[in-house]
């Protein structure tokens, strides 16, 4: 992964401007004014800072800025975007950012409009500067505990038994909730449970005691009309039977039509006999049925009122006995119930506190190791007498959460005697970023990010310093991206790609960017940079010198 294009477009002096960028070390050099903080700023806005409207170029409505970057499918940004809905482009991921002159701020991500927090979120996993923005990347304590974790190679588990226990804890919370609620409804609902026993409300009764009841108020009617039926179907006088004796005489002789004919008159036959027991019985259990409409007026009544009382149907009566059941069977059984559960949060406390503390322990031993890599790389960067002290603190269980029981913060000191007390608050600029180089270096393999922007990181150093700086910087350049904008030749003439800003112009100063692609354009710039706008024979030798120095 690593920034392959920066596009800016009327942001302060810049009009219109691309950077193609290369892996390895980039250094950016140019006079003081030049613009290269511009060029910070710029791909600030492009990673979700904050957004001036004074960074906008006079006369323009709007400034744009655009970072092109090459992600493979399994950094964190892509994770974060898959779940985003956006996926990135042939690989490829741009980000986007536009601002007006009313103040209004747009972001996009691969063209997609993001809100600034998705942009913000994404842009940290791919940069990190160290220099001006205070607050990204290392400098943010609350990422020291997930540095020292991909430093120490730490994968546990610890994470799932956390959220094992928290789970455990919820079913506990549920079940003492069920409980509460349950006993403040205990007599009600063994009164609700007595009525609806005694009562024995059946599925599907209501329907079937309405078609009875429906029946009983024309009993007279519908027996007289089923007699007459049963009577006309009885007569001796049936044509049907008549007709079918006739025909059975000489279907044997008449032909197959009319054998046809005999055989219709007999399945009539047998339906008629059919119809005449339905009429038989069902006459016969209107007469001697034992309930009444008043009977069924009761049970009706009943029925409805219960469901009234329970806001359901009737037919819903039976599944609410159940349910008022097995509440009333939680009461009995709750202390057996809450016990159970208070011991498999206890199981799985106790798992996470194993987990936890393997954690820790893991973090301890490689705090140490970091602690002392870091201590060999401050020396030669002008902090001999500072001190960086990894430190690990049990937190109160209140404050313990998927990642374990510590919290973890860098310390400094760079004066002895002085206790060590946050890097962010301790460090000057110029020092800050070289702590945040010797730390980058000893755990240059370790998190997702591949670029970095190193800004003041040669402050108030030189000679010796600064080459021992270039050196680490083209040390970490190995395994990632490394810009960085400096003033010291020792750091340019590291660089395996070099960049000159620069202001053009007398009436309209707009700012530029210029690759220097052959080695006499890089010893020219460097030789301005140790000697100023007059370059000497004896600053394009030494320049030579640096060159050579920093390419073997």
């Amino acid at each position: 992964m690593m920034l392959t294009h920066l596009r800016i477009e009327d942001v302060v002096l810049i009009e219109k401007l691309e950077v193609a960028f290369q892996p390895g070390l980039c250094a950016l050099t140019g006079e003081t004014g030049a613009g290269k903080s511009i060029l910070l700023d710029s791909l600030g806005l492009a990673l979700g800072a904050r957004a001036e409207t004074g960074l906008i170029r006079r006369g323009a409505e709007q400034a744009a800025v655009t970072a092109v970057f090459d992600i493979e499918p399994s950094h964190q940004a892509q994770k974060i975007l898959e779940e985003a809905g956006i996926g990135p482009e042939s690989g490829e991921l741009i980000l986007r950012r536009v601002v007006t002159t009313g103040g209004k701020s747009r972001a996009f991500i691969n063209d997609q409009p993001v809100s600034m927090n998705l942009l913000r979120t994404v842009g940290q996993t791919l940069v990190e500067i160290h220099g001006q923005f205070d607050n990204h990347g290392l400098l943010n304590p609350q990422t020291h505990r997930s540095m020292l974790d991909e430093y120490a190679g730490l994968n546990t588990d610890t994470q799932s038994a956390w959220q094992a226990w928290q789970n455990e804890k919820n079913a506990l919370e549920e079940i003492k909730s069920l409980v509460a609620k349950a006993k403040t409804e205990e007599q009600f609902l063994k009164t609700a449970l007595d009525d609806l026993d005694a009562l024995e409300p059946r599925t599907g009764e209501e329907g079937t005691l309405g078609m009875l009841r429906e029946r009983l108020m024309h009993r007279e009617q519908v027996l007289e009309c089923l007699n007459a039926a049963y009577q006309l179907l009885n007569a001796e006088e049936d044509p049907v039977r008549r007709a079918w004796s006739l025909l059975d005489r000489v279907s044997d002789r008449a032909g197959s039509e009319v054998q046809a004919a005999r055989d219709a008159l007999d399945r009539a036959v047998s339906e008629i006999q059919d119809a005449i027991t339905v009429i038989r019985d069902t006459s016969e259990e209107l007469q001697d049925a034992d309930h009444d409409l008043a009977t069924i007026d009761e049970r009706l009544h009943a029925l409805r009122a219960q469901a009234r009382k329970h806001n359901a149907l009737p037919d819903d009566l039976p599944q609410i006995r159940e349910d008022i059941a097995r509440k009333l069977a939680l009461i009995a059984d709750g202390s057996e119930g809450l016990e159970a559960q208070e011991k498999k949060v206890q199981a799985a406390r106790k798992t996470y506190i194993e987990k936890a503390a393997r954690a820790s322990s893991i973090r301890e031993k490689a705090a140490i190791r970091l602690d002392q890599l870091v201590k060999g790389e401050l020396a030669p960067l002008k902090l001999e007498k500072a001190r960086f002290v990894t430190q690990i603190e049990k937190l109160h269980e209140s404050e313990w959460g998927p990642h374990g029981t510590d919290r973890v913060t860098f310390l400094v000191a760079t004066n002895p005697g002085t206790p060590p007390g946050p890097l962010h608050k301790i460090a000057s600029g110029g020092e800050m970023s070289r702590f945040m180089l010797a730390l980058k270096v000893v755990s240059a393999q370790a998190g997702s990010t591949h670029s970095f922007i190193f800004d003041e990181v040669d402050t108030g150093i030189g000679g010796g310093t600064a080459d021992a700086v270039g050196e680490r910087l083209a040390r970490l350049a190995r395994e990632k991206q490394v810009l960085v904008v400096t003033h010291a030749p020792q750091i340019a003439a590291r660089a395996s790609h070099h960049w000159v800003v620069e202001k053009t112009g007398d009436d309209w100063v707009t700012t530029t960017i210029t690759p220097l692609e052959s080695r006499v354009e890089r010893a020219e710039e460097i030789a301005r940079m140790l000697s100023g706008s007059t370059i000497t024979p004896e600053a394009r030798a030494a320049a030579e010198s640096l060159l050579r120095t920093g390419t073997e």
